[in-house]
This record gives C-alpha cells, structure tokens and sequence, in this order.
C-alpha cells in the first residue's frame, strides 16, 4: 500500500513516501480500515518540525484524523463489521472520563501510525461510527478538530454551553469553525475574529452574530465585552496562545470559562497574562486535548440531530501530493479544514 511517514524533525521535506508498504496485520480485535479520506491539523505540521509538545514515535505514519470503511476485523471483533463507515479516535485508549498517561501515549500520528496511507488496523475501541449525514471528506474531519470544540464547550460539566450563552472563536481554522457550528446549534450567540474582510463574510454566512478584525481592533477582547453589554463572553475557544490571552481575558465573564486548545500565534511568552491576571478575571482557564470515545459519540448524536456540516476548504489533495498541502496549510490558504483523498 502507500503510505507516508515523518523521517525527521526537520521540516516537510522529512515527509516520505512509500509506495510498496505493507497493508497491517490485525489481532484479535483489530479492525482493518481502508481510508478514503483525511484530514490535516496544525499538530500535524509541527509534529514535522520538531515542535509538538507531546510525544512522538520514529518514522510514525502522520495526520490523526481519517474516515474510511471496514475491509476486515479480527475474530473478537464485535463493534463493526465489514463495509461499516468508521472513523478514527485521537487517542486510542481514551474512552471516557480524564485523561491519563496511558492514553497520553496513544495519540494517532503521533505515538501511534496514523491515517495518510490506505490502510490501517485500529483495536475497535479506537474507532467510531461516522455520522450518517456526512460523506468520508466532511467525517474525516472530526477526529481531532471537531472533538476538541465539542470538549471547549461541553467537556466541563458545572460550566458547559448553554442557549443565550455567549461565545468567542478566534481565526477560520477548524476548531473554531466547528465551535461557532455548535455553538449555533445549541441557540449561543458568536463572536468571531479574524484578519480578512472575505472571511469575516463567510464566518457571517455561517450564522456568526458579530465578527471583529483583530488586525484593525488591537483591543478585540473589550470590544467583544462591550458586544455582550458588559457582562463578557461564556466561552472563549483560545487558538492563538500566549500572544490572544490577554484579550480572551479581558473578553471573558466573571466564571467563564477559557479553553486553551493551542498556540497558533506561537509560543514566545514574554507579554503573556499569568497566574494573577486569571485571579482577578474570576474565570477558569482549563488546556483541553482532543476528548474521550464518550465524547465523540455524543458530538456525533449531535451533528446527525442537527445535521451540521463541517467546513471543508475547497481544494482537496490527493494522497501523493501530501508535502503540498501541509505547504498550503502552513501558508494559512485554507478555510476551514483540509482534507486530503485517499483512492
């Protein structure tokens, strides 16, 4: 089969690809998954340069997120059965409740092979069914993205989204187009920022109340206070990192809560807010990684009830021209998620 995988930590350029490797052997309870799609995270990107925070295997087979059907399954298999549409668990062993160590270890295409290859072999635990309203490019794209936005607004259960609630997503990328999604579902106001006027347009047609260019309002967060009467936002979806925390803060509510999912803006700290500045807004800040199978499947009850359809960028790239769209990705060209056909 073809597959690629991360040779080094030196760029994209460490990204290979083996047109003649071997399709997995399964165990026990096992499932053979032939993919048909993927899709790419920043995670991804970085996990190429050295970057990623967490743990990584040598010459591990990239991208944590990928749709497909059920080619085989092992003999104790009792989950799925051939021809099932199933998509691919973030980390493999966490089913519920908190993360631990165990499950830390298990993340896909990271510590674990993961789906930029035709196929995989995955214990059944590892995967889920994909929502029936979807086709395999828009399901590819949950696995990580939009079960990390289910957990920013729902994963804390004393604090979780509620109707009239308001919300505020930072840039077009995937978590927070699928946080403005949900939370649209769920009858939340949004606030979204961004530094083009074509994708303020777009978040707006997504049903965005208020959109603010963060380029052009470098006090974006108590202009999103002042947009909510004074009271502050419910949720912020933090992307940006130490460089937007500060405005997440002054956006924030008195026992809010801030997600912080990632470091889009980098990692440099030297201005970033501390320990006091969480004092005195009265608001929890709380790091989320991905989320639970538990999690996943409740998502999905959700994007079927609703019938949500992800955002997915409108050029997609096939299996063999993968370096270009980690390129393209990395050049922030893309709306929404990325996805990459696997045939």
């Amino acid at each position: 089969m073809k597959q690629w995988t991360v040779a080094g930590k030196g760029g994209f350029d460490d990204l290979k690809f083996d047109e003649k490797a071997s399709v997995p052997q399964l165990g026990d309870k096992d499932v053979l998954v032939k993919f048909h799609a993927a899709s790419l995270n920043y995670r991804d990107l970085i996990i190429t340069k050295g970057q990623y925070p967490f743990g990584t295997s040598d010459n591990v087979v990239p991208a944590s997120d990928g749709s497909g059907t059920v080619e085989a399954i092992g003999s104790k298999v009792t989950k799925f059965a051939k021809g099932d549409k199933v998509l691919t668990i973030f980390n493999q062993t966490h089913l519920a409740g908190s993360l631990d160590a165990q499950s830390l270890a298990s993340g896909v295409g990271g510590m674990v092979d993961g789906t930029l290859r035709e196929y995989g072999a995955y214990d059944e635990l590892g995967l889920v069914a994909m929502p029936s309203n979807l086709n395999f490019l828009e399901g590819s794209t949950l696995t990580c993205a939009g079960l990390t936005a289910w957990n920013a607004l729902y994963g804390l259960k004393s604090r979780e989204l509620m109707s009239g609630d308001w919300v505020l997503t930072q840039g077009t990328g995937g978590v927070s187009m699928f946080a403005l999604q949900f939370a649209k579902a769920a009858g939340a106001r949004v606030i979204a920022t961004t530094s083009s006027s074509d994708k303020a347009d777009k978040l707006k047609k997504l049903g965005a109340d208020h959109v603010i260019n963060y380029k052009e309002d470098e006090n974006w967060g108590e202009t999103a206070k002042k947009l909510t009467g004074g009271a502050g936002v419910n949720h912020v979806v933090e992307v940006g990192g130490p460089v937007t925390m500060k405005q997440s803060l002054k956006a924030i509510t008195i026992d809010g809560v801030i997600s912080i999912i990632g470091f889009l803006g980098g990692g440099k700290t030297e201005n970033a807010p501390g320990f006091l500045d969480c004092l005195m807004n009265i608001c929890t800040v709380r790091g989320v990684l991905v989320g639970s199978r538990m999690q996943f499947q409740e998502m999905n009850r959700a994007i079927e009830a609703n019938d949500i359809k992800p955002m997915v960028d409108e050029k997609v790239f096939k299996l063999a021209n993968t370096k270009d769209a980690y390129q393209y990705m990395w050049d922030q060209k893309h709306f929404g998620k990325l996805c990459i056909s696997i045939e």
